[in-house]
């Protein structure tokens, strides 16, 4: 790495102000900033309030990713075999590299057309390269069904990047989350790849291979035809990185120790998807409403989104009673949603999204009431006095 270290140092003249490569200059530093920890801190930004650069942030995000991404991988090699024949299993690292194969590429696809975008962007308005894709590079892969065609996954990078990203500013100005905005433009361009009982499971044009998600045989008024323990170690059909309750919980657990995710937000989503899941358990009309409260927050996307969509910090509400009110109703939008959409029984990505949409609005109401709150105290003391 001081080879490295040693080169970059070299050329970097060549890329600072007044250098023959100075337009190239923010690409450069970008690179640099990606290889090599930064040697100043972050004093302002939408993402950090104290002395940490917003790289440690990203870093630590994807490294909470880690355990759910290395999981997702086997699950993919396991739900495939397993479908073939159950009772000839290969081995957990044959499982693990068969999903190696299959997920990868689609990282690498993610990251060179996101960064690409990212890095064309800053050279025309001739700022420096932000880190924020960093992590939305690896949450976009992630909440994709695994045989997504790797031009339909670009082509939804680009759009989350352009339109969900750039369009507002860069990092820090977006009012959706970039990985969430992929997936909405995936699923509304291309519902064959993102939808049905033929689409979780990888197939490798092997015929007869099937995986409906737990969600989806729900919808259908079948039962969910798993344990609790398959829905919470995460052998079950689903994204990548959305299966496995205990890993996403693993990762919550860095998040939330290291201070870069909100619990209140957490703890509110998960309060919300339980009072709705109550709500339609009394009712019970159908398959969906029927199935148990507590088991709705243990499927589909909703620890995955709990804990790394909707803690979003730019996206999310800023404000601490405005976080309870925006991750509760996440939570009870996201198992509504669920219930009434047949046709899509899921129902995590249109909730934090249609919440991102309100969350300024939620801060606004909250601090007006804080002012309102404040002043009266105030002409009291006053009369007091």
């Amino acid at each position: 790495m001081n080879f490295f270290r040693k080169t970059l140092d070299k050329y970097k003249p060549l890329f600072d102000k007044g250098g023959k490569y100075e337009k190239l200059g923010p690409a450069f530093n970008g690179f640099d900033t990606f290889l090599f920890v930064p040697n100043h801190t972050t004093k302002t930004g939408a993402h950090v309030r104290d002395g940490v650069d917003l790289k440690r942030v990203m870093i630590t995000v994807v490294a909470a990713l880690i355990p759910a991404m290395i999981f997702g991988m086997w699950n993919v090699g396991y739900q495939y075999y397993y479908q073939l024949d159950p009772n000839n299993m290969p081995g957990m690292m044959e499982l693990l590299g068969y999903g190696a194969l299959k997920f990868l590429p689609m990282v690498v696809v993610s990251y060179v057309v996101g960064l690409t975008i990212e890095f064309a962007f800053a050279i025309y308005r001739g700022h420096e390269i932000n880190e924020g894709y960093l992590v939305s590079g690896m949450l976009i892969p992630l909440i994709m069904p695994i045989d997504l065609p790797l031009w339909m996954l670009a082509v939804s990078v680009a759009f989350a990047v352009i339109i969900g990203k750039e369009a507002f500013g860069g990092t820090g100005m977006n009012i959706l989350n970039p990985a969430l905005v992929a997936r909405a433009f995936a699923f509304f361009s291309y519902a064959p790849f993102m939808s049905g009982d033929k689409v979780w499971v990888t197939n490798a044009g092997v015929d007869g291979v099937t995986g409906e998600t737990i969600l989806g045989s729900l919808a259908a008024g079948e039962s969910a035809g798993y344990s609790v323990l398959d829905m919470f170690m995460g052998y079950i059909p689903g994204s990548v990185g959305e299966t496995s309750v205990l890993m996403i919980l693993i990762g919550a657990a860095l998040l939330l120790f290291t201070g870069v995710a909100s619990w209140r937000v957490m703890l509110g989503a998960t309060i919300g998807g339980a009072v709705m899941g109550l709500i339609f358990n009394a009712i019970g009309v159908n398959a969906l409403m029927d199935f148990p409260w507590w088991q709705h927050l243990l499927v589909g996307g909703f620890a995955f989104g709990v804990v790394f969509m909707a803690t979003d910090p730019v996206s999310a509400a800023q404000t601490v009673k405005g976080k309870w009110i925006y991750g509760f109703f996440i939570g009870l939008l996201a198992i509504m949603i669920r219930v009434f959409n047949g046709a899509y029984p899921e129902g995590m990505m249109m909730a934090i999204l249609l919440m991102n949409v309100f969350a300024p609005t939620i801060d606004h109401y909250v601090i007006a009431g804080n002012i309102k709150r404040r002043k009266k105290r105030l002409e009291e003391n006053l009369k007091a006095a």
